[in-house]
């Protein structure tokens, strides 16, 4: 079971929601491509809220997430899409369900 997780909340400036679920949609490829990263999932919250949840087996793998390629490009585009910058959390996780469990 994964014991570690990272949990980004976002809010769309007004008119940029569109842009900023392609941008989500967008990071799907990167979120497959890191060998550390064992679940991922973009989410809408609301009318212009979003948010990013992935878990991780170890420290390492959630540190090395959250420098790699996503969370570059998505403070990259922070001041064109949010109101603020996201707000990054990082869970631990006491329990889950998983597939196969």
């Amino acid at each position: 079971m994964d014991k570690y997780a990272l949990w980004a909340q976002m809010e769309a400036k007004p008119g940029k929601e569109k842009e900023v679920e392609e941008f989500l949609k967008s990071a799907q490829p990167l979120a497959v491509k890191e060998e550390g990263t064992t679940t991922w999932y973009a989410v809408k919250m609301g009318n212009n809220r979003y948010g990013i949840f992935d878990t991780f087996a170890d420290e390492k793998s959630r540190d090395a997430h959250i420098h790699g390629e996503i969370a570059k490009a998505l403070f990259a585009r922070a001041e064109d899409l949010f109101v603020k910058a996201p707000e990054i959390d990082r869970p631990e996780i006491l329990a889950a369900k998983a597939p196969g469990a």
